[in-house]
């Protein structure tokens, strides 16, 4: 299938076209992926649509490529005659990723090379200020801008307590509410909505992210569950993550409602989420106050007289807690796969010297 737009259309910068001819010392081409189907990668490049499998010797037994996700740039041998091969992970500009939830897995990526990050929740039973300050501090660990947008405004006769309460936890990010059905609010977005930008949306099922996408589209590309009216739930419209590109030029990343986004070691994104209570942090008598019963704490102290809700420092307190967990998690996992990576290049070497270890250890 052709591809008139080409990947410049795609968000494919001049200077990441650069990098990949470097890094590139063969027929490879620069490609897209725009979808994830298990072992198959939709891709498309500057010519044509295609499918892609990752090259086993780069990517398993041994290999350090990262693998692939919704949005990346990747280098491929193109095939005409059936699915291209993926040799290799190009540079990210941001990175979108959440804890695996099976136990002792690797991180989950989630989207890759996004310039915005759109978290949303409806106004209705959605609106979750505790759970948006674990996507906001995810989003701003990413390395793109977060941006809050509250759908279904139509279901409110006034939605000014509920932006205000939102903006209370999403200082320095910007916060809408728009409407699907109406249209309202959508014109304030269009600062982000720019051709060749990519947009992550990510909200729990029922937000009405399909709905907005068909908004920004102005045609029903995407198909709409309804939602259980007791309790504002839906079934998850998306189930795969998949790179649509409007013809605006603005291209979105959908996502399937999570219902858990675990954290990850997300220290720099807890500073910009939190920056109102790390704020308070050098106001302590001690360096090393540990903002429980210490005299001189200036959190406490700001809790005791209202400047800071206890509800947002405990929040603060229970996603460090999980960040410095994923961390210690990751360095165990990141040894183990060092182990094996190890072992691997072992056992290759045993059968190149026909078996004798010997050999192996001399060289």
């Amino acid at each position: 299938m052709s591809n008139m737009a080409g990947l410049d259309a795609y968000g494919f910068l001049p200077a990441m076209r650069a990098a990949a001819q470097a890094r590139s010392a063969g027929p490879e081409i620069p490609a897209r992926v725009t979808a994830v189907h298990k072992e198959r990668y939709a891709l498309v490049t500057d010519e044509q649509e295609c499918y892609g499998r990752l090259k086993s010797s780069v990517y398993f037994g041994g290999g350090e490529e990262e693998f692939p996700t919704t949005g990346d740039f990747v280098s491929i041998l193109y095939n005409e005659q059936g699915d291209s091969t993926i040799t290799q992970t190009l540079p990210r500009k941001s990175l979108f990723a959440r804890k695996n939830p099976t136990l002792g897995e690797s991180d989950q990526t989630v989207a890759a090379n996004f310039d915005s990050v759109f978290i949303m929740q409806s106004l209705n039973h959605d609106l979750n200020p505790r759970r948006l300050e674990r996507y906001l501090t995810l989003a701003w660990q990413s390395g793109a801008v977060p941006v809050v947008v509250l759908t279904k405004s139509d279901l409110v006769d006034d939605c000014t307590a509920q932006m205000d309460e939102i903006r209370r936890v999403s200082a320095g990010v910007d916060v809408f509410a728009v409407s699907a059905k109406t249209g309202d609010g959508f014109d304030a977005l269009s600062d982000y909505l720019k051709p060749g930008r990519t947009i992550v949306l990510l909200g729990s099922s029922g937000v009405g992210k399909s709905s907005f996408v068909n908004a920004l589209a102005d045609s029903e590309i995407m198909a709409v569950n309804a939602i259980r009216e007791d309790d504002s739930k839906g079934r998850h419209t998306t189930t795969h993550r998949q790179l649509i590109r409007l013809n605006s030029g603005v291209m979105i990343i959908d996502t399937p409602g999570m219902r858990e986004l675990g954290m990850l070691d997300a220290t720099a994104g807890l500073s910009e989420s939190f920056a109102d209570v790390e704020a308070y942090f050098p106001l302590c008598r001690f360096s090393d106050c540990r903002h429980e019963r210490e005299p001189g704490c200036a959190v406490q102290a700001a809790i005791s007289s209202g400047e800071l809700p206890r509800a947002r420092f405990e929040s603060y307190q229970k996603l460090q807690r999980e960040s410095r967990f994923a961390g210690d998690q990751a360095g165990y996992l990141k040894q183990k796969q060092l182990r094996f990576t190890e072992i691997a290049k072992f056992s290759k070497s045993i059968q190149k010297s026909g078996g004798k270890r010997g050999t192996y250890l001399e060289d």
